[in-house]
C-alpha cells in the first residue's frame, strides 16, 4: 500500500524498484558465471512444501515481496547460462533485456496506432526488413508478430485456407470440400495442432517421408498430393521445414516450390528454427527457394537470441491477412479516425490484445546490425561443427545420422563402457534406451548442464545438442562431453 500511486509514495517506490533491480542484476551476473549451477533442481512436491505459495486475503510486506522475487529466481533455470543447451531458445541478451523492461513499463497493446504509435511503426519497419531478407521484392507483403511458432504456423494454415475458399470464414467447414495439408514426418507438431484447432482435423495432415538426414523427399510429396486428389480431397497447403526440431534438417525448398506451383498449393515454410540463417551470408544457401513461399514462420527468439517471445509470420500477398481475419469491431477500429488507418494492425490478428514483441528485436538489430547477428549465428554453427568433429570418432559415441550437421543440432548416443562390446540386438537397444534419461536426470540433480534427449521413429533415446547461446565457447562443449562421460561411466 506504500507504493505509487499512494500519496508521497515516490521514495518507497524508488527504493523498492531499486531493490528489485539489484536482485535482477545479481541474477544476470550469475547467469554468465560458469561456477554457478544451471539449475537448482527440486521435485514439484518439495518446492510446494518448502515455501508458502498460497494467495492470502491480507497483504504482505514489501520485504516479503522482495523475498518472493529472490526465491523465484533461486529456482529458475538459468536459460542464459553458457552450459544450458536444453531448448532451441537460449541465451540472455542485454539489449533485448533492456527492451523488455521498457516494453513492460510502456504496457501498451499492439492493436492500434492510436495507443502504440512507435511500436506499430517499428513492427511495420521490422517485418518489411525480414520480408526483404526472405527475398520478396522490396519487402512486399504482410506479416505479424504472434505468440510463438505454433501460432504463426496456424496463421499460415488459416490464411491458406481462406485464400482457396474465402466462404469458409462465414459458412464454416461444412461449406467447403475436405481439405488436406502435407508436411514432413520430422516437422513440428504444431502443424497437426493447427489442423485440429481450425477444424480441419489431424487426419487431414499427411506426413511425407524423409531421407536419412531428415529432409522431406519431394517425390513422395508429389505422389501423396496426386493420391489425395484421386480420393477427391483438396490439397491446400504444404508446410516445408527449414531447420527441423530434432535433426536441424532443411527441406529442399526449390523442389517443393516446383511441386506447389504445379498443383497450385499454398507453400508455407516453417523456418521457426532455421530462419535466422537468412542473416548469415555463409549459411543462407540452406534456405534457397524460400523466396518462392507464400508464407514463412521465423522465430527470432530461437537462433537470434531475442528474449521470448518473438515469432513472426510473413505473408507474400498483401491484404490477405486483413480480409481473412477482420471483424470490423467499431469500438476499436473506427473508420473515421484522423490518421492513416492502414497502421491499425489489430484487425488482421486472431488476438485482440497483443503483446509488444517487436521492440526487443528492433533494438537488438539496431545495437548489433545485421553483421552482429551474422557473427553470433556463424559462431554457434562453428561450435556445433566443433562438437561434431570431436565426437564423431570418439570412443563411446555414435552419431544418429552421418555427415556434419546443417544446423546446430548434433544428435548422438553415448554408450557407457558396459555397452561398447555388446552386439546389436534387443538387449543392447533396451539398455541404450535408458542411458540418456539417467544421464539427464543426474545432470539436473548436479545442476551442471542441461541437454535434451528424445526417441525418434525407430531410434531409441539419443541426445540432441543444440547451440543458440552466443555465450557458449569451445570450453563449454568440452565440459559437456566430460560431464556426459562422468555421469554415464557406470551405467
Amino acid at each position: 500500500p506504500d507504493l505509487l500511486p499512494t500519496c508521497n509514495g515516490e521514495i518507497t517506490t524508488m527504493s523498492f524498484l531499486q531493490d528489485v533491480v539489484d536482485i535482477l542484476l545479481q541474477y544476470v551476473v550469475k547467469s554468465f558465471d560458469r561456477s554457478t549451477k544451471v539449475i537448482d533442481f527440486h521435485y514439484p512436491n518439495e518446492l510446494l512444501q518448502e515455501y508458502n505459495w498460497e494467495l492470502a486475503d491480507q497483504p504482505q510486506t514489501l520485504e516479503e515481496i522482495l523475498l518472493n522475487c529472490r526465491t523465484t529466481l533461486k529456482y529458475a533455470i538459468k536459460t542464459g547460462h553458457p552450459r544450458y543447451f536444453n531448448q532451441l531458445s537460449t541465451g540472455l541478451d542485454m539489449v533485448g533485456l533492456a527492451a523488455d523492461w521498457l516494453t513492460s513499463a510502456a504496457n501498451t497493446n499492439m492493436f492500434t496506432y492510436e495507443i502504440a504509435p512507435v511500436f506499430v511503426l517499428l513492427e511495420y519497419v521490422t517485418l518489411r526488413k525480414m520480408r526483404e531478407m526472405v527475398g520478396w521484392p522490396g519487402g512486399c507483403g504482410d506479416g505479424i508478430f504472434s505468440p510463438g511458432g505454433a501460432i504463426s504456423n496456424m496463421y499460415a494454415m488459416l490464411i491458406a485456407r481462406f485464400k482457396m475458399f474465402p466462404e469458409v470464414k462465414e459458412k464454416g467447414m461444412a461449406a467447403i470440400p475436405r481439405l488436406v495439408a502435407f508436411t514432413s514426418e520430422h516437422s513440428h507438431f504444431s502443424v497437426k495442432k493447427g489442423a485440429a484447432a481450425l477444424g480441419i482435423g489431424t487426419d487431414s495432415v499427411i506426413l511425407i517421408r524423409c531421407d536419412e538426414r531428415g529432409k522431406m523427399i519431394p517425390s513422395d510429396l508429389e505422389r501423396r498430393i496426386v493420391e489425395a486428389k484421386q480420393k477427391g480431397f483438396v490439397p491446400f497447403l504444404v508446410s516445408a521445414t527449414a531447420g527441423t526440431t530434432v535433426y536441424g534438417a532443411f527441406d529442399p525448398l526449390i523442389a517443393i516450390a516446383d511441386i506447389c506451383k504445379k498443383y497450385k498449393v499454398w507453400m508455407h515454410v516453417d523456418g521457426a528454427w532455421g530462419g535466422g540463417l537468412l542473416m548469415s551470408r555463409k549459411h543462407k544457401w540452406k534456405l534457397n527457394g524460400i523466396e518462392r513461399a507464400n508464407s514463412v514462420t521465423w522465430n527470432p527468439h530461437k537462433m537470434m537470441g531475442v528474449p521470448l517471445q518473438c515469432s513472426a509470420l510473413l505473408v507474400r500477398e498483401e491484404g490477405l491477412m486483413q480480409s481473412c481475419n477482420q471483424m470490423h469491431a467499431s469500438y476499436l477500429f473506427q473508420q473515421d479516425k484522423h490518421y492513416d488507418l492502414s497502421y491499425d494492425t489489430g484487425d488482421k490478428a486472431l488476438q485482440c490484445g497483443r503483446h509488444v514483441d517487436v521492440f526487443k528485436l528492433w533494438l537488438m538489430w539496431r545495437a548489433k546490425g545485421t553483421t552482429g547477428f551474422e557473427a553470433q549465428i556463424d559462431k554457434c554453427l562453428e561450435l556445433a561443427e566443433y562438437l561434431y568433429n570431436k565426437i564423431k570418432n570418439r570412443e563411446g559415441y555414435e552419431m544418429v545420422f552421418d555427415g556434419k550437421p546443417q544446423h546446430t543440432n548434433v544428435c548422438f548416443w553415448y554408450l557407457p563402457p558396459s555397452l561398447r562390446g555388446m552386439e546389436d540386438g534387443e538387449e543392447r537397444t533396451s539398455r541404450l534406451m535408458k542411458v540418456a534419461p539417467v544421464i539427464k536426470a543426474r545432470m539436473m540433480e548436479y545442476g551442471t548442464t542441461m541437454v535434451s534427449y528424445q526417441p525418434l521413429g525407430d531410434k531409441v533415446n539419443f541426445f540432441r545438442m543444440v547451440i543458440s547461446n552466443p555465450a557458449a565457447t569451445h570450453q563449454d562443449i568440452d565440459f559437456l562431453i566430460d560431464e556426459i562421460e562422468r555421469l554415464g561411466q557406470d551405467l
